[in-house]
């Protein structure tokens, strides 16, 4: 089941998305959770998962990458969608003792579900689309300016970078000691709640052991390598913007222009 978790992987390809420069993705990334958020009614939230339709085949990147995305944060969505269920006024569909559904709680429900999926969905396909490398370069230049200010954005960039690369080393590695243990006759997925926290101690510590051998690894072949930051460093590879990347910008702000039209022209839909 770990295996299936799909966060901070990248998808190499030559699709027009993988072509992008990554400061363009990482510009409409931002954009797109923000009017994620200012979609107001039914209208405006069915433009933006229609996008993610439309840009995932675009970048070729399998459907079902959806659904694995999804599933680390089943629970949270659940949860969310039940508590916007039974804590809006309305008209009474269910009720059992304190516990009341109404028409306006249902509606907000599947609208906060939807909206959260296509949160995930939309961020994932930065990191599907996007290597390591490009992100950090990418990241790097875009928020330059607030050197300036003091900010280490180099150093920033990089633990966001490497906190990403090692998700999916760390899942793998989870999952392996999850196999050895299992066959020492380990019982992980029976018992209480108190029960299944104390059968984790035996993955957590070896878990955790191997996260810090592979920091101190990584730091001395940094050392090795001569690393001290990003002060006076160049790149190998420049990034330059490029007719994709025109193109997404014409898009994004087409797509922006239907989000703000529904908002307005169906300002009470929901």
């Amino acid at each position: 089941m770990l295996k299936d978790i799909t966060i901070g992987q990248y998808l190499p390809g030559a699709s027009v998305a993988h072509r992008m420069d990554p400061r363009v993705k990482l510009v409409l990334t931002i954009a797109y959770v923000a009017l994620l958020f200012t979609a107001r009614n039914a209208w405006a939230l069915g433009i933006s998962a229609a996008m993610l339709f439309f840009l995932y085949p675009l970048s070729r990147v399998p459907g079902r990458m959806i659904l694995k995305s999804l599933k680390p944060v089943v629970p949270i969505i659940l949860f969310t969608a039940i508590l916007n269920m039974m804590f809006h006024d309305g008209l009474v569909l269910f009720q059992l003792w304190i516990i009341k559904i109404t028409d306006k709680g249902v509606i907000m429900a599947v609208f906060m579900v939807v909206r959260i999926i296509c949160l995930i969905a939309g961020t994932s396909l930065l990191t599907y689309t996007t290597s390591p490398i490009s992100l950090t370069n990418g990241m790097e230049q875009l928020f330059a300016p607030l050197n300036k200010i003091g900010v280490p954005v180099h150093e920033i960039s990089m633990m966001m970078t490497i906190a990403l690369r090692f998700i999916p080393t760390l899942i793998e590695e989870t999952d392996k000691i999850m196999s050895a243990q299992k066959a020492r006759g380990a019982d992980l997925e029976s018992g209480g709640l108190i029960q299944r926290i104390h059968a984790l101690t035996p993955i957590l510590i070896p878990l955790f052991v191997s996260a810090f051998t592979r920091a101190i690894e990584l730091a001395l072949a940094m050392e090795c390598r001569c690393y001290n930051g990003g002060k006076g460093r160049t790149h190998l590879h420049r990034l330059r913007l490029s007719m994709p990347d025109l193109y997404g910008a014409v898009f994004a702000i087409l797509f922006a222009a239907c989000v703000i039209c529904a908002n307005i022209v169906f300002p009470g839909l929901l």
